[in-house]
Order: C-alpha cells, then structure tokens, then sequence
C-alpha cells in the first residue's frame, strides 16, 4: 500500500518508446538491520534527488528479522514484549502500508529522481512499471504470477497485516498474494520498496501483533490462505537452490532490464550515501521516537 494514489494510469507499452538507459544495481549479499535498511533507502532516494547518484536498484536481506510498520501505522498494532521476546527489531518504514515481518525473504527498492521517465507521474505510474519488472523476474524463476489490477484498493477494515490482501498493481501467485510494495514521493524522489518471501511460515508475523486469541487465530487461517511464500508457489522445498538468495537476485536483474528497458550496472554506495544512512540510523530508522510513534 503506498502513500498516495494517482488516477492516471500508464500502459506499459509506452516503455517501447523510452530510450534506453543504465541504472545502478546495488545487491547486498550481507543482511542488514532494519534501521539500517531503512537508511540506505533513503539515502540513495535523497542522493538521487539531488544528482549526486544514478537512479537505484538494490536489493537486500534482514539480520536480525525485523517487523516493518508503515509511515503512519499505529505502534499499538505491534505487540512490543513479543517482538523482544522472539528477537526481532521494530522498524518504520518511511513509506506506507501495514505491518510485514521481514525475514527469510528478498526485499527490493528503487530510487530515481522524481522526473526520471520510469518513475515519474503519479504513484500508480510507476507502480504499474515497476510492478512488470517484477513479473519479469518471477517468470524467469519460473512463477505462473500475476499483478493485481489496478482498480483494486485496499479498504479501511482490512487488519494490520500487509500480506492479507493484495493493492492495486501487487503481485500474486494464483489467488494468493506474493508480494507487497509501499512507495514514497517526496523532497523530489521516488522510493518504492517491496518484500518478497521465500521460504517458512507466512504467518509468523501474527506472533507479533497486538491480537486477542480469537481474532489471531482467525487471521492465521485466513493469512495463510491468500498469501504465499516464493517456495509455496514454485513447490519447491524450502532447502531450494530455486529459492535461494542470489538465484532470484539474478533473476530480478534480468526482469528490471528486460521490463524497464534498462542496464544495470553493479556498483557500490557512494562515500556520501555511507555517511548520510549513518546519520539517518542515529536521528531517524534507529531512533524510539521515530519508530514507535502513536
């Protein structure tokens, strides 16, 4: 679920007519804590803003799991002693949506400046682009997937877990969701991050929000009903060189080029993405009063 909505909605034959170009490819092999994350997102989102970085893809795991909250979720979603219980973090992302516990799972972001032709226009824009890269890569690992259409929204009653139901544009396995983005438009870029699991218990997340007995088992049935993870919709064990890490990396790196018309150069982050995702891990994504607002 993202921050806003647009009600202009581009076709993806019109990347037919857009000149080529190259894009960095950031992969991160080494997983990160969710402040950290969060950090580098924003980072490069705000280097690409000012110029000083090409646009972005990158993408990355989680150590330790971390549950994500979206921009203005409620902390009071989250049960607190559970989380430190389990050993998670608690994080919130500078994007929209609901809850998602990240673990056992690839996680991709973009970022571009605003006017970039892959991003720009509204939200849906370039959530409908972004969201036929990700096809692409799914369908090279051999995933019968589809995105949701873009009429779909998500109403007011829907609880606070993101993977219950999919958005406009998301992407799902059959009729179950498989994965979830949340963008952001703001001081003239575009951040759009998705998760995508791979393998365990898409239910896990339950164990962490703030639920009566009832209401938790009723939404672990009905969580494992409409979502899946990478493994679940390739049947493949979890144990899986299909689903591992670095496969479905490769994979996403050809469907990006392939969908977006793109040549992604790896490359590493800049001197001074390194220190202002520091300073956003001290003042903001590792900060208590950023992370369990009310």
């Amino acid at each position: 679920m993202s921050d806003g909505r647009a009600n202009v909605f581009v076709d993806s034959d019109e990347l037919e007519t857009m000149e080529p170009a190259t894009w960095r490819l950031v992969v991160e092999t080494m997983p990160r804590s969710g402040a950290a994350n969060m950090a580098v997102d924003q980072a490069i989102a705000e280097a690409c803003a000012a110029g000083d970085s090409p646009p972005t893809v990158r993408f990355y795991a989680w150590r330790p799991p971390a549950v994500s909250l979206g921009r203005l979720q409620p902390i009071a979603d989250i049960d607190e002693a559970a989380v430190q219980r389990l050993g998670y973090e608690i994080v919130r992302r500078p994007t929209g949506g609901r809850a998602i516990l990240h673990t056992d799972e690839f996680t991709y972001s973009v970022a571009a400046a605003a006017d970039d032709p892959r991003v720009r226009g509204g939200v849906m824009d370039a959530y409908l682009r972004i969201s036929n890269a990700l096809l692409a890569g799914l369908r090279r690992l051999g995933v019968a997937a589809d995105k949701a259409p873009g009429t779909v929204r998500v109403g007011p009653d829907v609880s606070a877990v993101c993977f219950e139901v999919p958005s406009a544009y998301e992407i799902t396995a059959g009729t179950r969701k498989l994965m979830g983005s949340a963008q952001s438009r703001r001081a003239g870029y575009v951040l759009q991050h998705g998760s995508l699991p791979l393998v365990g218990d898409i239910t896990r997340l339950i164990d962490v929000l703030a639920l009566d007995a009832e209401t938790a088992t009723r939404l672990r049935a009905e969580l494992s009903e409409r979502a899946c993870t990478l493994a679940q919709a390739l049947a493949v064990p979890d144990d899986s060189e299909q689903v591992a890490f670095e496969t479905v990396a490769a994979a996403m790196q050809a469907g990006f080029g392939e969908a977006l018309r793109l040549t992604l150069a790896p490359g590493p982050l800049t001197p001074g993405e390194v220190r202002r995702s520091a300073e956003l891990i001290r003042t903001q994504f590792g900060s208590d009063s950023w992370n369990r607002q009310k």
